[in-house]
């Protein structure tokens, strides 16, 4: 099947309300107008989809996109690419799944969850170069986003993005942002590799979304078997739950501003390799697992000296 369409908030192949299923494989969706997401689920609706060749080129037209009463959506295999401006590879207000696919975004965020909402990318390399914004409301560019825009979109809650396996490839700004939610971070043993300098792994911080002054971000982070590398930033309104588990090593710097609230766990052979100073509330490991390497640690005002 190919299918093409050339208007605004024409989607490609649409599953809407509770009770609708949309079963699609083997297809080619191609969609160049703006608002035109190549699937959409809202409503409650359900999507399985397969081994699809997926192209956007328009404004805020993701590849794998939701919307207001989100649904179901689980993908398996196949490319899915967008040239757009606020175009993420997968837009998600619903429980999004992808498996052993090629995610690509050369103007957007790769993934965007919003609210009470999921992805989780199973055996998935994503490559994400976020080189526009569509809203003047962050000054950063990341490959995957987490926030509650309050547009009622999406419920309020816990926004979850679980990976295992697979890559993330970012070619500019951070790879994780967190603004005015809670989020649930899961990584397992994925490849992930920030190709700008300047960029950090994780920025929880207050940005144009939410009320102001209560808008800061607030983070879960849990890896097994996961390699990390780059700082994590978290702002004066953002706290930072870091749990490093199953041999996973952290080389960058924790909170080097000291503004936010900062709690790490490391457990099963964890080891966090200091590339700064950092600032962390409340501490958890063994003295071995972490190496200072010229740094210094402080913990609720205390000096860590690898005694304790």
């Amino acid at each position: 099947i190919y299918v093409e369409t050339d208007g605004t908030h024409a989607n490609g192949v649409f599953s809407y309300g509770e009770g609708t299923t949309v079963n699609i494989s083997d297809s080619v969706i191609e969609t160049s107008g703006n608002c035109s997401g190549g699937l959409m689920t809202t409503g409650g609706g359900t999507m399985n989809a397969s081994n699809l060749v997926v192209h956007t080129s328009g404004k805020s037209s993701a590849a794998i996109r939701s919307d207001r009463g989100g649904g179901t959506v689980k993908v398996t295999g196949g490319t899915y690419d967008t040239t757009g401006v606020g175009s993420p590879a997968i837009y998600s207000t619903a429980d999004i799944t992808v498996a052993d696919a090629e995610l690509t975004t050369t103007a957007s965020q790769g993934v965007v969850v919003e609210g009470k909402n999921s992805v989780t990318l199973e055996n998935v390399a994503l490559t994400a170069s976020n080189t526009e914004k569509n809203s003047g409301k962050s000054p950063w560019y990341q490959a995957v986003m987490l926030y509650q825009s309050m547009s009622g979109d999406a419920d309020e809650g816990a926004a979850v993005f679980t990976m295992r396996g697979g890559s993330i490839t970012n070619l500019n700004g951070d790879i994780f942002f967190v603004n005015n939610t809670h989020a649930i971070i899961n990584l397992t043993a994925a490849d992930i590799v920030n190709d700008d300098p300047e960029g950090v792994l994780l920025r929880a911080a207050a940005a144009g979304w939410g009320r102001e002054g209560e808008n800061g971000g607030h983070v879960e982070l849990y890896t097994a078997a996961q390699t990390l590398d780059g700082d994590l930033l978290a702002d004066a309104l953002s706290t930072l739950n870091l749990h490093l588990w199953d041999g996973s090593v952290l080389t960058g710097a924790v909170n080097p501003d000291d503004e936010g609230e900062v709690y790490v766990e490391l457990t099963d052979g964890a080891k966090w390799v200091l590339t700064g100073d950092s600032y962390i509330k409340s501490l958890s490991c063994e003295a071995d697992s972490i190496d200072l390497n010229g740094y210094t640690l402080t913990v609720d005002g205390e000096i860590f000296t690898g005694e304790q």
